[in-house]
């Protein structure tokens, strides 16, 4: 009899539990997609330069680490239903069902939606892992074939998971079913929040932004004590008075509101903080720009302690828009009669208006992961690109090999070999080479061996031939000097406005072998490597022979182009054969080491391709879970909204107004959140954008980068416009007669 009302129940309840039904087999289908690729069944076409192996582990932690914010969505859903179920428990329990039996019929129900999600999201996982294996084998550089598999242990890892998530909340709800009183299962349907105002939590979050702002105002003391010059530039001049006066004017008004608050209410000072922490977020966002662009000497710590500053104060808005929307809606309805009495623009009023004031802090959260959600999907290409980008850079030759000096004090103890080891090594293995580049680098004045200041070291130089032919190594055109000239190679990190501050100084260039001038052409920015460059330095001379051989050599490199890519294996054994051979810190301070690109490209892919996964994956669990709390919040509530709707049908109002209402009233109760979310992350990717815009412009490129934006706020859209349709055709069907 039980199991038959346990069938009966669940069909009953289908419609409410359709969206947590579809939100649970996308999770699930994502779960499984993105886990498949770390199964030991998993075994793609990449060739023998790589090991998949390397993204088991991490992808299993960073995916399953994840997904434990399902527990929150998981427990959000069953908390409203035993909400929307309670009156109908309480009539069982009057009837005479004892409630331990009808908490146990409710987590049988909950569990039969758990088996039919788990089961419909495992089937559509294997197509969506399809997609997954594409996006893994394009950035290995492989051809992608179709073929649906499934992996038992992958299998076992999703239901496992998700069956505990689910024993877990569900042993909670019977629990609460348990403790539960009657009389309070009867009026569970007409209990609300609190209003954020008068709850203690916002009262938390003011004292939380007054310390932070104080923090503020602190540095900003700091900066103007030991930056301001009055013969700075307006702009930095009203950044150092932004970034002190607004915290100040912020600490002040709280200050006058303690003095006088027995005569004016806590909500009096809330919209004052909201302007104070806008305008403080603008002038703390406006410092990696005017840093970078008046070359502020302000460094790396002070751009990530204002960006602390901007995340403080973006938070604070938040928290402060969602508690004052509903005071800045029920203003304008007072103030302006003749939208207020427009149609069926009182009733719509009143909906927003009492819904926000029940529900502010619910919707404060939502706000606050939707920002997280969009920062990560606008970031993860960025970083991914950037680490791809710095990639290409280190990895330009299949071996690079050389030396540093930095803890070498004796000319003595210099390094002088072309390192026979590996020349033994791939005869042995009979690995042929295309190009086979070994390479002293020297100091142009034998008096700067012991300046090894920090960033101060000095520049080193390569003879002419040997540049020459690590260019045509590269496929770039050999280049010539005349006798007594000299230019420069550059990294292409360094800008345009370091190489001319460097060159309008050095128009000669003294040396042990006499006077060199700077050729017409002064500067090369094609890459051709890191390692080739002193340590701190982003710039190398480049002298003709028969001055290089009066120098003092103090590395030596080596850099191999070899006839086919090394093999994983081999390139594992290359690397501890050099180790033994070379230490990476010898005896006499000469520190060796290696780089093999098959290696690194294995790292650095895998390690990519962690990031971006998690990255995409947590963006899109965020933003389900906040979808599907705003249409349950809806869904849920349409049996009270049946009746007021009811009203407006006698009343005479047509059912296209009462469809266009409710396409308006979804409409705010989606778009604020996802509005003010918006604005929030442009403010947050937009500094972050400026503080590695150098990096951007070397390794990836804007146009790239807005291609991968534009694609990725398409997706978003997406997922946007189909919740917002289903929850649009599902609440119609809701209040229908």
């Amino acid at each position: 009899m039980y199991a038959k009302q346990i069938f009966q129940n669940a069909k009953r309840s289908a419609k409410d539990y359709l969206i947590y039904l579809v939100t649970m087999t996308i999770c699930v289908a994502l779960f499984y997609s993105f886990l498949s690729i770390s199964s030991r069944y998993y075994q793609p076409d990449i060739g023998s330069a790589y090991d998949v192996t390397l993204l088991g582990g991490g992808m299993k932690l960073a995916i399953c680490l994840i997904t434990l914010c399902l527990l929150f969505l998981i427990r959000f859903v069953n908390q409203y239903m035993l909400r929307r179920r309670q009156k109908e428990f309480a009539v069982q329990a009057v009837m005479g069902m004892e409630q331990t039996t009808l908490a146990r019929l409710f987590f049988a129900e909950t569990f039969i939606m758990c088996g039919i999600s788990i089961v419909c999201g495992i089937a559509f996982g294997v197509v969506c892992s399809q997609f997954i294996t594409a996006m893994l084998l394009t950035s290995y550089g492989a051809h992608y074939r179709l073929s649906c598999t499934l992996f038992p242990d992958t299998v076992l890892w999703t239901a496992g998971f998700f069956v505990f998530s689910f024993l877990a909340v569900g042993v909670g709800n019977v629990r609460t079913i348990r403790k539960t009183k009657i009389v309070d299962m009867l009026a569970a349907d007409r209990k609300n929040e609190p209003a954020l105002p008068k709850s203690r939590w916002i009262a938390v979050v003011i004292i939380l932004f007054e310390i932070c702002t104080f923090w503020a105002f602190l540095s900003g003391i700091g900066k103007a004590r030991f930056y301001y010059d009055p013969r700075l530039p307006l702009p930095v001049k009203l950044l150092i008075y932004g970034n002190l006066g607004f915290p100040a004017l912020t600490l002040l008004c709280s200050a006058l509101w303690l003095i006088g608050r027995r005569k004016t209410g806590a909500h009096t000072l809330l919209p004052a903080l909201f302007g104070f922490s806008l305008l403080n977020a603008f002038a703390a966002a406006n410092v990696p720009a005017l840093t970078r662009k008046y070359w502020i000497p302000w460094g790396s710590g002070t751009i990530r302690q204002y960006l602390v500053f901007v995340l403080a104060d973006l938070l604070f808005s938040i928290c402060a828009l969602i508690c004052l929307a509903g005071n800045f809606i029920a203003a304008w309805k007072e103030r302006s009669p003749e939208h207020r009495y427009r149609n069926e623009n009182l009733f719509f009023f009143g909906q927003i208006i009492s819904r926000l004031n029940t529900t502010a802090q619910t919707m404060t959260l939502i706000c606050m992961t939707f920002t997280l959600a969009i920062v990560l999907f606008m970031t993860a290409p960025v970083l991914v690109n950037w680490a791809s980008g710095y990639l290409d850079a280190r990895s330009m030759y299949d071996v690079q090999i050389f030396s540093r000096y930095n803890n070498v004090y004796e000319e003595k103890d210099l390094p002088h070999t072309d390192y026979p080891a590996v020349t033994e090594f791939l005869a042995a293995h009979e690995i042929e080479t295309a190009y086979d580049c070994a390479f002293p680098l020297y100091l142009p004045e034998r008096s700067s061996f012991h300046n090894r200041f920090k960033y101060d070291f000095p520049v080193v130089a390569i003879a002419l031939r040997d540049y020459n032919r690590i260019r045509e190594m590269l496929g770039f055109e050999p280049i010539s000097l005349s006798d007594g000239e000299f230019t420069t190679q550059w990294q292409s990190t360094a800008t345009a406005e370091e190489r001319d501050a460097f060159l309008a100084g050095r128009h000669a260039l003294a040396t042990d072998a006499g006077t060199l001038t700077l050729a017409e052409s002064a500067s090369y920015t094609e890459p051709i490597g890191q390692t080739v460059y002193n340590s701190y330095t982003d710039v190398l001379y480049i002298l003709p022979d028969n001055v290089c051989e009066k120098l003092l050599p103090v590395m030596q490199n080596r850099y191999i182009k070899t006839a086919e890519t090394l093999s994983y294996s081999k390139a594992l054994e290359l690397e501890r054969c050099f180790a033994a051979a070379y230490p990476e810190q010898s005896e006499t301070g000469v520190s060796f080491s290696i780089r093999l690109r098959t290696l690194q490209v294995n790292s650095t892919k895998a390690g990519n391709f962690v990031l971006q996964a998690s990255m995409l994956y947590a963006a899109i669990v965020l933003m389900v879970i906040c979808l599907t709390i705003l249409s349950l919040q809806q869904l849920l509530d349409a049996g009270q909204y049946q009746y007021r709707f009811s009203v407006l049908r006698k009343l005479g109002v047509e059912e296209a107004r009462i469809h266009k209402l409710i396409w308006k009233q979804l409409g705010v109760w989606f778009g604020l959140p996802i509005v003010v979310a918006t604005a929030a992350a442009a403010v947050i990717v937009g500094y972050f954008m400026q503080t590695v815009s150098v990096e951007i412009s070397a390794y990836i490129g804007p146009d790239a980068l807005m291609l991968q934006i534009g694609a990725t706020a398409g997706i978003l859209t997406i997922l946007l416009v189909c919740y917002f349709i289903s929850t649009w055709v599902l609440f119609k069907n809701s209040i229908a007669e």
